[in-house]
């Protein structure tokens, strides 16, 4: 396929620059197969579409205050991005200024980007492609930088400074696991009320860890979708959740992905012999059309970017015409799209499985 296929025209005015007063009161458009049988929803009204025994698997990541800003010694303003921390000390993050900074420079951290610099600093150890290798040259932990003057990084998508608000907002209810730099959306509907009533309908719940790196907003440049080099993030699937699994379908219960990082996560952990084995380490799973489904059933998940590679997750979970319709449907309807825009439950089409 082409990434072609997956263009289509956004109105900016539906490109949700913030979140609802209350999380479940999105909207929930629900799709079915590839029929393609569209109805509109409430988030709230999720656990009217699942069953006892069904399996929600939820992507547990915390999103770090990742965006920095600061000037090199001779007055050059620059922002940091923090893709991956890898130590207590160091990471590797994105550097965005006039000219790069050579290994050894420092780097003079500041509150925004406007204000003067105050007394953190970081040292530029080396280069790794379009990753720079930062550390805390000083006793300073990079966690303690990070909570005090970092920022939460909002995608490029929202057009505004991020506020005290996205601190929580911009934030699952159940994130525990510190890593990731950019949120699993379809879970920001989820409240914990929520949770306690499916909970009490019976639908069993799981929890995976995928630090969901800056390259989720990537966009795809080549023109065969063959071509794409996917970015690597790293990913935890323990037995707990193995054995969740299999009780689940045991059970005769679907497993019910939250988000695109959940079904990546699954996938990648089942995609060697075809049954979820526990897992730990990075994965770069591409998942387009014509890929075949080891483990996800149904997934909840929000509206992509055109011409990215979740929508290309999503298309081939229910198939590109179905998608690229419901996506029409969905803009005629005035749905919310992006990270704090509106949501989807969508089957899987049987022949996506094995």
């Amino acid at each position: 396929m082409k990434t072609s296929d997956f263009h289509f025209e956004l109105p900016p005015e539906l490109i949700a620059q913030h979140p609802l007063e209350e999380r479940s009161a999105s909207r929930l458009l629900v799709l079915a197969g590839s029929g393609g049988t569209v109805h509109h929803s409430r988030f709230s009204h999720l656990p009217e579409l699942l069953a006892p025994n069904d399996l929600l698997v939820f992507n547990n990541t915390r999103v770090i205050p990742a965006r920095l800003w600061g000037r090199k010694p001779t007055g050059g303003k620059l922002e940091l991005l923090i893709e991956r921390v890898t130590g207590s000390h160091t990471a590797s993050a994105h550097i965005r200024c006039s000219r790069s900074p050579a290994p050894g420079s420092r780097i003079l951290l500041s509150a925004g980007p406007d204000d003067a610099p105050g007394h953190y600093e970081l040292e530029v150890a080396g280069r790794d492609g379009a990753l720079f290798e930062v550390r805390s040259p000083h006793s300073v932990p990079l966690a303690e930088i990070l909570k005090s003057i970092g920022h939460m990084p909002l995608p490029p998508y929202i057009e505004r400074d991020d506020e005290q608000s996205d601190r929580e907002r911009y934030q699952t209810v159940y994130a525990r696991r510190e890593g990731a730099v950019a949120a699993p959306t379809a879970g920001l509907h989820f409240t914990e009320s929520l949770l306690a009533e499916l909970r009490d309908k019976g639908v069993r719940q799981a929890e995976v860890t995928l630090h969901v790196g800056a390259g989720t907003f990537q966009p795809v440049r080549v023109d065969d979708l063959k071509d794409h080099v996917m970015h690597r993030e790293y990913l935890e699937v323990d037995e707990s959740v193995c054995e969740a699994v299999r009780e689940a379908r045991a059970a005769g219960g679907r497993v019910v992905a939250v988000g695109t990082t959940a079904v990546r996560s699954l996938e990648a952990a089942s995609r060697d012999t075809g049954e979820l084995r526990p897992y730990r380490g990075e994965t770069d799973i591409f998942i387009y059309p014509g890929y075949r489904f080891h483990c996800v059933d149904a997934m909840i998940t929000n509206f992509h970017l055109p011409e990215s590679t979740l929508l290309m997750l999503v298309s081939a979970f229910v198939g590109q015409e179905t998608i690229m319709v419901a996506y029409g449907e969905a803009m005629a309807q005035g749905y919310r799209f992006f990270s704090y825009g509106d949501a989807m439950f969508i089957t899987a089409d049987p022949a996506a499985r094995e």
